[in-house]
């Protein structure tokens, strides 16, 4: 059973999207009145950031401080709840680049849009038009991000550093492994950790922590042995959604990750465990040639090879470790009582 979004979320959400409609709506005006062209940036901004998205990393970020010790009103934490999604919107605009995608939560990527805007008409190459201004809308959102997180603590921005190189590292080395097509779970599982896990749990957790109580260090490695696992589950879990989720839910293409030759840790399970024939089959992943019909077959070895199983156990059992770490972790019990919800919800979502 797909349990539902734990209420808290929608609360956070609430109030982040609140500070980021403000802060859209507001640079929108200034610089439109520069010039009606500079519309078209925020337009695209504000369409990424505030017509979707679960707000999983401002709720981490959330409970992180609350659990720590801070107030859930403080306008620092919204702030940064804020200024995570606007860092999350500057990877998709870029991800969407570097990987060709058509759709993103069910629209049209920037890129796409612009490139189909320019149309050959106008000077130039259309696609090399429409990539630069997506890679500029995102470079915006990530300048944005910044600029919310200018009154954190000096604790705080150590982390927000580290989470901004880790992410940027993370897509080197999907960038890298699909060209390699790499295969190898120990690889696999290392770019699944920083291309996404940690970014989306562990370090927002350290960043609300250290936002509300920067003396209180010991929280950083508690919180990890909550996050890093359950980061892992986080991303296998997008790993088969990427493959078999539904359109209509996740918004992107189904199969998106086959047709890309993502290094998925399910890909490398589905090739160690495949026979000759499936290898030969699960060797087409990543052809540019590669069709609806293929597609299906792969689809179905992932599942015949027992990879789709062992991949499923795995997230249970990355899940059932970081619940278990939250007995010793010196948070309060409401922070912990969340935790333990937003777990359930991250690894076995269908969205």
């Amino acid at each position: 059973m797909i349990p539902e979004a734990p209420p808290s979320l929608a609360l956070i959400a609430t109030r982040v999207d609140r500070r980021l409609r403000q802060l859209i709506d507001a640079e929108d005006a200034r610089w439109s009145d520069l010039d009606p062209v500079l519309a078209d940036p925020f337009t695209a901004i504000r369409n990424l950031v505030l017509l979707g998205g679960k707000r999983l990393r401002p709720a981490f970020c959330h409970w992180g401080f609350v659990g720590a010790g801070g107030d859930p009103d403080d306008q620092l934490l919204i702030d940064a709840g804020a200024a995570l999604e606007l860092l999350h919107a500057f990877a998709l605009f870029h991800d969407d680049v570097m990987d060709g995608s058509a759709t993103r939560r069910g629209q049209p990527t920037v890129h796409t849009v612009h490139t189909e805007r320019h149309g050959g008409q106008w000077a130039g190459e259309a696609r090399r038009y429409g990539e630069g201004v997506a890679i500029l809308v995102g470079d915006l959102t990530f300048v944005y991000a910044d600029q919310l997180m200018r009154e954190a603590s000096a604790a705080a921005w150590v982390i927000w550093n580290e989470l901004r190189v880790e992410l940027n590292i993370g897509q080197y080395l999907d960038i890298v492994g699909s060209a390699h097509r790499e295969r190898r779970w120990a690889k696999a599982e290392q770019i699944s950790r920083y291309k996404s896990g940690k970014y989306t749990i562990e370090r927002p957790l350290h960043l609300g922590a250290m936002m509300a109580a920067p003396e209180r260090a010991e929280l950083i490695g508690q919180l990890s042995a909550f996050g890093l696992p359950l980061g892992d589950a986080f991303q296998m879990r997008d790993d088969v959604l990427g493959v078999y989720g539904d359109t209509t839910v996740t918004g992107k293409p189904v199969a998106d990750d086959l047709r890309e030759g993502k290094p998925t840790p399910l890909m490398a399970l589905a090739c160690a465990a495949a026979t000759p024939a499936q290898a030969a089959l699960l060797d087409r992943v990543g052809a540019p040639d590669l069709g609806d019909a293929e597609i299906a077959d792969i689809q179905q070895v992932i599942i015949d090879t027992g990879a789709l199983r062992g991949l499923e156990d795995h997230i249970t059992a990355l899940t059932d470790e970081a619940l278990a770490s939250l007995s010793a972790m010196s948070l309060g019990d409401v922070a912990k009582s969340e935790l333990t919800l937003l777990a359930g919800y991250v690894s076995w979502r269908d969205v």
